[in-house]
């Protein structure tokens, strides 16, 4: 009973310091090493999909920091790798890679193409993936009992960190069959249950730290406006497709009240909610300020100007090219972000000014609810 109450105590002094966070800017760091579980897309796919599938993701992907193909749907980091980076953690390897991963940090579970829902094509929903944590938390725990598995203690499964960024290819795909604004709006509802659902699957498994992203401007990437765009009306003033990013924006405000429900509802869990719309929408919105040019323009794809994105003919194809300097651009393929923009994504998410409630992953990574 004693031992119970000190986790209260401990549980209703950590989220106190978050609703006072402006007069505790940081928390007690109770201890050094961060666990990290991530559930997504290709937008932290450090090379699942390739792996799964057993294909090869060619040059001029992964030419800068690797120097290799990585499986990354980009020329170098994503944003996922920086903030293990900031963290002072090993990359996380992906769940599906059969050699040389190493899970002493955590899991990316993450797969390209992924949406909420199990599809014909990519299978692996976040409901299997969160399916797939429940798999490897019992094979850790039983490999545990033989000194061998991952190095992963029932504490540092307690104390992790769940990062959630899923929800771009559900808007997408929905907007792709060309339903209307209002047809994509009717099927949030079911998106944000299957969101919630492996959420609190993930919490019955004794997941307590959630850390989940909102969508970027689907509007703003080159692919979409080279493949939807039909007139200039259809644009807002940053050139990018207004309906995309309403579609967007749309989802993400449920996103906010789903997590603001689920932070009252589960009740001995922190729930964290990043936007990071505002976060890539600003890259676009004030490239000069970062260094970056020609924002709606793919580096590596064929066609030029305005977007250098032809379908058939993209990243990876043989006649697709890259740019010269990718660090002056956005977006690497027209649909993923360059190494340079995901450090400065990944800059903006450590900062803590883009979460609700205001909190730097730092301190919530390093401190012991348990």
């Amino acid at each position: 009973m004693r031992d119970q109450c000190a986790k209260v105590h401990h549980q209703f002094a950590f989220k106190l310091c978050l609703s006072l966070s402006a007069l505790c800017p940081a928390l007690s760091l109770a201890h050094s090493k961060c666990v990290l579980f991530n559930f997504g897309d290709s937008n932290t796919d450090p090379g699942a999909l390739m792996a799964a599938l057993g294909l090869y993701l060619g040059p001029p992907s992964g030419q800068q920091f690797f120097h290799r193909s990585t499986g990354r749907f980009c020329n170098g980091r994503l944003y996922i790798d920086f903030i293990c980076q900031n963290l002072k953690m090993d990359l996380l390897s992906a769940y599906l890679e059969s050699s040389g991963s190493d899970f002493t940090y955590g899991v990316n579970f993450a797969v390209s193409g992924a949406s909420t829902e199990v599809s014909l094509y990519i299978p692996f929903s976040l409901s299997t993936q969160a399916g797939q944590f429940g798999h490897f938390q019992n094979r850790t725990r039983e490999l545990r009992r033989r000194g061998t598995g991952a190095k992963i203690s029932e504490k540092e499964f307690n104390n992790a960190v769940y990062s959630v960024d899923i929800g771009q290819n559900d808007v997408n795909l929905a907007l792709v069959a060309n339903s209307s604004y209002q047809q994509v709006v009717d099927k949030l509802p079911i998106i944000l249950e299957r969101i919630e659902n492996s959420t609190k699957a993930l919490h019955k498994l004794g997941a307590r730290k959630f850390w989940i992203y909102n969508t970027g401007p689907l509007g703003c990437l080159p692919q979409t406006l080279a493949l939807r765009k039909k007139n200039d009306s259809e644009l807002d003033e940053l050139g990018c497709l207004a309906l995309y990013n309403n579609a967007a924006k749309a989802f993400n405000e449920g996103l906010s009240k789903l997590c603001d429900n689920m932070r009252l509802e589960l009740k001995d869990a922190i729930v964290v909610y990043v936007d990071m719309y505002a976060i890539k929408y600003d890259l676009f919105a004030n490239p000069a300020k970062y260094g970056f040019k020609n924002p709606l323009m793919a580096c590596c794809g064929n066609g030029g100007p305005p977007y250098n994105y032809v379908d058939k003919k993209t990243c990876g194809e043989p006649t697709a090219t890259a740019c010269i300097d990718p660090s002056q651009y956005v977006s690497w393929d027209g649909v993923h972000y360059t190494e340079a923009a995901n450090a400065v994504i990944a800059s903006k998410i450590m900062s803590g000014e883009y979460s609700k409630p205001y909190l730097k992953l730092e301190s919530f990574c390093k401190e012991d609810l348990f």
